[in-house]
């Protein structure tokens, strides 16, 4: 298995909302957002898999030694050798990926956060980070709002996800939903083990939902016109998860129960939707006379 192939493998397996995001991309923007993709995948499994945390540490100072590495040209392995010949074409810089490290050895030394404003820094670090790089690897003409755009975006994302796999994340002792949060809708850490979701922590799950949008709104707000066909694989990402909270909040947020999916062919439907959008909205117009 060549490092692309390693790198497909594990960030864009079939059916995956990654996966749909790269419909219609050249294949360097492509094989390079792979290759992000499948460094924060690995990383952030480091944690999720290695039960003595002082293992998990010393991959990641492995992890870090890597990245200086990856920047000296000789990358060890497959998911860095694949980003290698990429760096310097999308001028990927090595604080983000340091940032996204950082990120990860937070879940080594938090197991809750007691407010939003403490979970912001995990949020930025797993979420706007990698969104970031994404950005610069599709390309964009305003340097100050497209950013602020990813940032927002990269953000929203990870905050569905950590919504979305509460139960998961509470069955590992990790909890990401604001503790004062918690307290304020009655939820206590042992309610989301229940195979039950109680209307307490559906309002809890509602008020998150409500973040979410109101993230999505400000990420869109920020995207400047001349931007928006470059930027369409984090549209097509922003749409799809917008469209699973949707399916969720119909559901009454009933995430401790059951798992709500987007069908294959809704996730195509609506990202070729998006694609073709997008390409009509930036075609010029003919010219009359």
């Amino acid at each position: 298995m060549n490092p692309d192939d390693y790198c497909d493998h594990l960030a864009a397996p079939p059916g995956s909302d990654f996966r749909y995001s790269l419909i219609g991309l050249p294949l360097a923007q492509r094989q390079a957002l792979v290759a992000v993709g499948a460094f924060c995948r690995e990383t952030a499994q480091i944690v999720e898999e290695c039960q003595d945390f002082s293992v998990a540490r010393a991959k990641l100072d492995w992890w870090r030694a890597e990245l200086g590495r990856l920047y000296a040209g000789e990358p060890q392995h497959p998911i860095t050798r694949a980003l290698q010949p990429r760096l310097a074409a999308f001028n990927l810089p090595e604080e983000y990926f340091r940032e996204i490290l950082d990120g990860a050895a937070m879940d080594l030394d938090y197991d809750a956060y007691p407010s939003f404003g403490e979970l912001s820094l995990y949020v930025h670090r797993r979420g706007s980070v990698p969104a970031s790089l994404a950005a610069e690897i599709l390309n964009y003409q305003d340097r100050r709002a497209t950013p602020r755009f990813a940032r927002e975006a990269g953000a929203m994302l990870l905050l569905f996800e950590l919504l979305y796999e509460v139960r998961r994340h509470a069955r590992q002792g990790r909890l990401y939903l604001p503790e004062d949060e918690m307290r304020r809708h009655g939820v206590q850490p042992g309610d989301l083990l229940a195979a039950q979701t109680t209307d307490r922590a559906r309002q809890l799950f509602a008020a998150q939902a409500e973040r979410i949008r109101d993230g999505h709104r400000r990420a869109l707000e920020y995207l400047p016109e001349q931007d928006r066909r470059a930027q369409a694989p984090l549209l097509i990402r922003l749409e799809l998860t917008a469209a699973l909270l949707a399916e969720i909040a119909e559901g009454g947020y009933r995430l401790l129960e059951q798992r709500i999916h987007l069908t294959p062919l809704r996730k195509l439907w609506l990202a070729w939707r998006l694609r073709r959008r997008e390409k009509r909205h930036d075609r010029p117009l003919s010219a009359t006379g």
